[in-house]
């Protein structure tokens, strides 16, 4: 029989059955009495939407900023020419081109957490589909993606803008801050998210909507939220 460790012992102790619902004032502050981690945990958010994501009309997909940004670095490529390049460069971008960058992503150098391009670049980013579609960073218009002022997309992905979107099971899961962020922070990104969640309610989705929310850390329990706590849900 596999031997309990002093971890397993001790959020037992703490959690019991863990189907209680908290304030988020009171799992942030469980969260924080469970890290163990030797690292910045990142704390995360899951969502349990009353949607189908198969049908079109029941998608939720979105951008947020976060007001108190995400701790980590973004890394973002920008396809722009001439002026446009310029200004990327200028407002951050890690990595700036146009056929060039296309090749560079073709040989597998991906490393990155958002994806810009100017209309006219579309052409090219276009044949990029099979490579940039699959990590979910194709640029889209609807996402402020594709956009002419480059440079306030570039800044707003490394000021703590993230993507929401939902996933098969009519999940959507997102960062944050970190467990070194104040617990004010932590709590005005969070509200942030809901509030943009709640605000992308597709006209499919029927009966209620945010159904189940939850707390967790990157090596923490996952805390069940009551929503009925929640502003705007």
């Amino acid at each position: 029989m596999a031997k309990t460790t002093k971890k397993q012992k001790m959020l037992a102790e703490k959690l019991g059955d863990n189907m209680e619902l908290r304030s988020f004032g009171d799992a942030l502050k469980l969260l924080r009495e469970l890290a163990t981690a030797k690292f910045d945990e990142t704390v995360e958010v899951a969502m349990n939407l009353g949607v189908d994501p198969r049908h079109a009309d029941q998608m939720v997909r979105g951008m947020v900023s976060l007001p108190s940004g995400t701790g980590k670095e973004v890394r973002v490529a920008v396809f722009a020419k001439g002026e446009n390049a310029d200004k990327a460069l200028a407002a951050g971008a890690d990595k700036v081109g146009a056929e060039d960058l296309m090749e560079d992503m073709q040989a597998g150098n991906l490393d990155y957490d958002r994806v810009i391009a100017t209309p006219d670049m579309m052409a090219v980013v276009g044949r990029l589909g099979k490579v940039l579609g699959p990590k979910g960073l194709m640029p889209n218009p609807k996402l402020g993606t594709v956009t002419p002022n480059v440079e306030q997309a570039v800044k707003d992905a490394k000021g703590g803008q993230i993507e929401f979107r939902v996933e098969k099971l009519g999940i959507i899961h997102a960062g944050i801050g970190k467990m070194s962020f104040s617990d004010e922070a932590i709590k005005a990104n969070f509200d942030a998210l809901v509030d943009a969640v709640v605000k992308a309610k597709p006209s499919g989705s029927k009966g209620k909507y945010v159904r189940k929310v939850a707390l967790t850390s990157s090596m923490g329990p996952g805390l069940k939220l009551d929503t009925a706590l929640l502003e705007g849900v």
